[in-house]
Parts: structure tokens; sequence; C-alpha cells
């Protein structure tokens, strides 16, 4: 169990982030959710699957592509919460377009948030870590962390040096107490990811659940979305003393996907 704990988990307010932050709430940790949009709905929620620990929930609304709101958010975390226990670096965003026509601002932008942001949430986390000589850094990577896909090379360049980063930090801090790992899903169904169903439907003509089985065929054995629930077991799971030698790992939760 996780009583006492605090997790700062960034994209956190739908999708996997908000499927983690559920469960770690569920082992009694509290939770610092950050995102756009609605946060009151994901607050209440996250309090909700919380049953008897009497967790805190707080929220912070930095751009994870600006290095100072993400300074904003773990100085939050520090002076309301005591520090991050568990950093889980969730946020992301997509762009799909071949690499001679794929726009300079997004790559830009996906670059920073879905892998400059991970560099500046860690090398504020760990000095506090380290002093505890206890903490747990969770990268949400990808199976695009460890295998490409055509018209992705942005997402595919950052999820990959996002599993790099991990290893990297890993090796400085395998004697402190604090591990580092990556999870790479494959397809989750979640709000990023419907988009591309809804596409597929329009595209091809069919109905949603056909669409949803042609884009799973086409990757993902299992013919099964990886769910944020599983995500947030499997980031529960490194959280445990079971995992405290597990360092540095880049684990697939991707229904057969890399071992093609």
């Amino acid at each position: 169990m996780l009583q006492g704990k605090c997790a700062v988990i960034t994209g956190s307010t739908s999708g996997i982030g908000l499927g983690m932050a559920l469960v770690l709430a569920r082992q009694g940790a509290n939770i610092v959710l950050n995102g756009f949009g609605d946060h009151e709905g994901p607050r209440t929620e996250v309090l909700a699957a919380d049953q008897a620990n009497g967790i805190r929930v707080g929220y912070h609304g930095a751009d994870m592509s600006k290095p100072a709101e993400i300074e904003a958010m773990m100085a939050y975390a520090d002076q309301e919460f005591g520090g991050c226990d568990i950093l889980v670096n969730n946020a992301g965003i997509q762009h799909v377009a071949p690499v001679e026509s794929f726009p300079v601002e997004r790559w830009d932008a996906i670059i920073a948030i879905n892998l400059s942001s991970a560099f500046h949430t860690t090398r504020l986390a760990l000095p506090g870590m380290k002093r505890k000589g206890w903490g747990r850094i969770i990268n949400v990577a990808s199976v695009h962390g460890l295998v490409a896909s055509a018209q992705k090379s942005a997402y595919v360049a950052a999820k990959h040096g996002l599993v790099g980063f991990t290893k990297s930090v890993a090796l400085e801090i395998a004697t402190s107490g604090v591990t580092a790992n990556a999870i790479c899903p494959g397809w989750v169904l979640t709000p990023l990811v419907q988009k591309q169903v809804d596409a597929r439907a329009l595209a091809d003509g069919v109905d949603g659940e056909e669409a949803k089985r042609r884009l799973l065929a086409e990757k993902q054995p299992s013919l099964q979305f990886t769910t944020p629930e599983q995500l947030g077991e499997l980031a529960a799971f490194l959280c445990s003393n079971a995992a405290s030698n597990v360092q540095g790992q880049a684990w697939s939760l991707d229904g057969g996907w890399t071992a093609q």
C-alpha cells in the first residue's frame, strides 16, 4: 500500500493518466492531477476511488511544454504534499504526417511534451526522492518507444528517446532506493485513439466496432485494447516492494504487438 506517498501524474485528467490515478488512489497514494479541460470531474472520480485511506487529491494545470510551469507544478507538490514520491510522466500528444510535410511546430511540441517534460519533472523530483531513500519514476512510453510506424516520426522519436532516458536515469540512481522504468502500451482506447477509430470508420465506411477490429488487426494480435486500469495495475506493481529491483526496464503491455 502507498499511504502517505504522493503521486504526481502528468496528463491525468483523462485516459491512461486518469486510469493510473484511480489505481494508485486505491492503493492509498495522494494524487496530484495535471491536464487541460475539466479537472473537477476527474478529481471527484479519484477521490471516490479511495474507500478507506482518506487521501488528498490536488490539481495543477501546468502546460508540459513550458519548463517554468513544470517547475511551478513540482513546487506545488512539495508545498502541498511534502514532495513527489511517485512520478508518472504520461502527458503526450500525437500528429500524423509524412516527414517531408511534417509541420515544424508540431514536431517541436511533440518533443517538448512527450520527451522534454519528463526530463524536467525528473530533474526536479529526484533530489527529494534521494533524500527519502525511496521513489518511483514511471515513464509512459509506448510500443513506439520500441518499434516504429510510418508517418509518426516525431512521436516515435520522442518515445524512443523516453525509453533511452529511462535507462540512463536508472543507471544513475541504481543504488539510491529510487527506480526508473518505462511502460510501453500498445493500442489503448483513449480519447486520442478513439479519434483514429472514428477516422477509420469514416474512411472505410464501416461501423465503430468494425473500425476497432481493423485497427487492432494491423498491429495487436490479441485483438483487444489494453485498458487504462491494466496500465494502472502495472504502475502499482512497479511501486511495490516486489519491484524494488526492477530498474531501467521498458515493459510492454501490447497484446503481442512487439513479439512479432
